[in-house]
């Protein structure tokens, strides 16, 4: 996302945007990533506007009655938004049956060019790192790995305008989605949010590009996660997560200490089963929730290794699918592991965080 003002000025914004309600620009979106890239990224096209569609413009006049926004610049703003016909098939769950690939998965995000990225980011900003472990709690190879996963530090944020997405989302989610009904609500209170935070700013809120699901900058924060969690690390006045990486530093760690991240505690602990008294079961009723103390854990025949079996706090037996051929992966999660799957409700993405963070940790030390 751009500059968001803490001290903002609406100007004659909204104005402007009346006279356009409905007009397409045709002019390329320029975003800068990180590191002084600043390559231009063509932003995809919409096709129908959503000015043309009556529920639509009734969530815009319920939205300006709910947040106290101009109703005029709120219509103008949903109205210029244009529907992307391919965003609800990215929706959709692969087909049923299709078993994960924990390797095939990790592949994605571990490899030698995001490793190396990782590095040149860590040295550029080991003293905010440092500060945000100091003011947070949460280590740098966390935030690294959150960075390195979500964007390539800044490479790939996404060329689907924001607005766009939202929308789409908001009002076409596909009714295949066993979920329909709650991912349709859900993508209508993050674009409420995001015209809640355009509407404080002088900006244009057509020109934000994010991905298909409406994430935004270095750490590909929904509009309600920057309404909550984005902060001004660096101290110049504004929030940018697009180009700042002291505030997308600072505002990752303050994300995972929102959240419950507990210093000095490892996400995750190795684990050997005791198969005569293993209820596998048991330990998988809860998925990646926290539950079983160590003595529990180990009573259903789960072993956590080295100092996990000291560990004060609840365990989580994490499955990691290997395909139909290899056995699964298993690890004992911690509350921090927990505390990861917050930014994505994933097992797997979360082992991709810790996984990449110490590889380029480990890259930092040779």
């Amino acid at each position: 996302m751009r500059s968001i003002l803490l001290t903002p000025s609406r100007a004659a914004a909204a104005a402007a945007l009346i006279a356009v309600c409905c007009a397409w620009s045709t002019a390329a979106v320029a975003q800068k990533s990180s590191g002084g890239r600043g390559a231009a990224v063509n932003p995809v096209r919409g096709s129908t506007p959503y000015a043309t569609r009556e529920d639509a413009m009734q969530f815009a006049d319920e939205v300006a009655e709910r947040r106290g926004l101009d109703r005029d610049w709120v219509r103008a703003t949903i109205g210029s938004a244009r529907f992307l016909p391919n965003v609800p098939r990215l929706m959709l769950p692969g087909p049923v049956g299709t078993v994960k690939n924990w390797q095939t998965y990790r592949s994605r995000f571990i490899d030698p060019v995001r490793i190396a990225a990782g590095v040149r980011f860590w040295r550029a900003n080991a003293d905010l790192l440092a500060r945000a472990e100091q003011v947070y709690g949460v280590p740098p190879e966390i935030i690294v790995g959150i960075i390195g996963v979500e964007t390539i530090y800044g490479r790939n944020m996404g060329n689907f305008r924001v607005i766009d997405a939202l929308a789409t989302l908001s009002f076409d989610f596909p009714d295949g989605h066993p979920r329909a009904a709650e991912r349709r609500a859900f993508f209508r209170g993050e674009l409420e949010s995001f015209l809640s935070t355009e509407s404080r700013t002088a900006d244009d809120p057509l020109t934000p590009l994010g991905s298909y699901a409406g994430a935004m900058g270095m750490p590909q924060f929904m509009p309600s996660s920057m309404a909550k969690y984005a902060v001004d690390f660096d101290g110049d006045g504004r929030i940018d997560l697009v180009n700042n990486p002291a505030d997308v530093i600072g505002s990752v760690a303050n994300y995972f200490k929102s959240f419950g991240w507990r210093p000095g505690v490892p996400a995750i602990y190795p684990v050997h089963f005791d198969e005569a008294r293993l209820q596998k079961d048991v330990l998988m009723a809860p998925d990646i929730l926290p539950t079983f103390s160590a003595d529990s854990f180990v009573a259903a025949g789960a072993v956590p290794e080295g100092d996990g079996i000291h560990h004060k706090g609840l365990f989580a037996l994490i499955e990691l699918q290997n395909g139909a051929d290899a056995p699964p992966t298993y690890v004992a999660g911690t509350r921090n592991f927990y505390v990861i799957t917050r930014y994505n409700w994933s097992s797997y993405y979360a082992m991709s965080v810790l996984d990449l963070g110490q590889e380029v940790k480990a890259a930092m030390e040779q």
